[in-house]
């Protein structure tokens, strides 16, 4: 199906800033249901792809956009799959723990008022939500936050790994309701560091959380390590 952007519709004249194009491609799913492709819309909606990208990921973090596939023989998917296949949730987690404190002190000091909105919003858990993917919805706000496309884009290939590297790990039982709320609060920390404008704050409760992980994923690992 052939997407026709008129400029009416999108309010190209105006789009100076990364949420009034969220909202543009958000009015364009409304009114056809799909999008064109990346090329196409940064033609015509006059941005920047860098730009477009970081709007297509926050729908896609809302859930309004499916995730993106990556091309055939695309080097960055390439990688990604064999970083899944070399590394391991402890590394996985190591390089959190050194990247993510600062994505928050960043966003501590850069968020929008939007921004923090979303922060807050995902903060806790919604009634019925998929726990991993509400946890996901979070860190990738915060890292959206710091207005860096190229931190966002990199935590975004951490997750992905990170994720499928889970895997691995098995839970010897089911998530209790009791770690989601705990992290529900953790989350809820940073983000009130974050809209407090306190980067020092956002650093220590973003570096809290991610031990508390850490010790979480250490736990399930020690029975095969003992092994």
């Amino acid at each position: 199906m052939n997407v026709s952007i008129q400029p009416d519709s999108t309010n190209i004249s105006t789009i100076t800033d990364i949420h009034q194009l969220v909202d543009a491609l958000r009015n364009l799913l409304v009114e056809s249901g799909n999008l064109p492709s990346e090329r196409l819309l940064a033609e015509r909606l006059s941005v920047k792809r860098h730009q477009l990208r970081r709007a297509l990921e926050i729908l896609r973090t809302e859930g309004q956009l499916e995730p993106a596939q990556p091309r055939r023989g695309e080097p960055g998917a390439a990688r990604g799959e064999a970083l899944i296949r070399s590394t391991n949730p402890i590394e996985v987690i190591e390089l959190r723990l050194a990247l993510e404190p600062a994505l928050a002190r960043l966003a501590a000091l850069r968020a929008t008022p939007l921004d923090i909105v979303r922060i807050q919003r995902a903060a806790t858990t919604a009634a019925g939500a998929e726990r991993g993917a509400a946890d996901l919805s979070f860190h990738k706000a915060v890292a959206m936050a710091t207005g860096n496309t190229l931190a966002a884009d990199f935590y975004a290939l951490l997750r992905r790994v990170g994720s499928d590297a889970r895997l691995h790990v098995k839970r010897r039982e089911p998530e209790c309701p009791n770690r989601v709320m705990q992290r529900d609060r953790e989350h809820r920390a940073i983000a009130d560091a974050i809209a407090a404008r306190d980067p020092d704050g956002a650093d220590s409760a973003m570096r809290q959380h991610l031990i508390s992980v850490q010790s979480q994923i250490l736990g399930r690992m020690a029975p095969s390590m003992s092994a």
